[in-house]
């Protein structure tokens, strides 16, 4: 089983860089202008042009998106994706939470808020 987001978003060229410069996931899509799926190991998310909707879609709004859900990408290193993220994007420090993790959060062009955090490591 494997989850797949799609963010719809104003601009799709500027999502695919955003993901790809500062999160590092790769473009799988080719050249297709209005949708484009990207992935970061087993991550799969897709850009979608919001333009493309049908008038009337529940999604089918203008205005900052992703509201009321915060995004969460574990990542093997926290530090060096913090670093890689700071030089194309506005990030938060790198923050110790009382539960352990060591996470920073970016929000990406369209208002998709982003929290990247260390992997838990699980016990056997």
């Amino acid at each position: 089983m494997t989850l797949r987001l799609e963010l719809f978003v104003q601009d799709v060229a500027r999502s695919v860089a955003f993901y790809r410069d500062v999160l590092g996931f790769v473009d799988t899509g080719g050249a297709q202008s209005t949708y484009r799926p990207l992935r970061l190991k087993d991550v799969r998310i897709a850009v979608h042009d919001s333009r493309t909707l049908e008038p009337g879609h529940p999604l089918a709004w203008p205005g900052r998106r992703g509201l009321g859900i915060e995004l969460v990408l574990e990542v093997p290193d926290v530090c060096a994706t913090h670093a890689q993220a700071a030089r194309h994007a506005e990030v938060t420090p790198l923050h110790r939470q009382p539960w352990g993790l060591t996470d920073f959060r970016v929000t990406d062009p369209d208002g998709y808020y982003w929290r990247v955090t260390e992997a838990r490591v699980m016990l056997p």
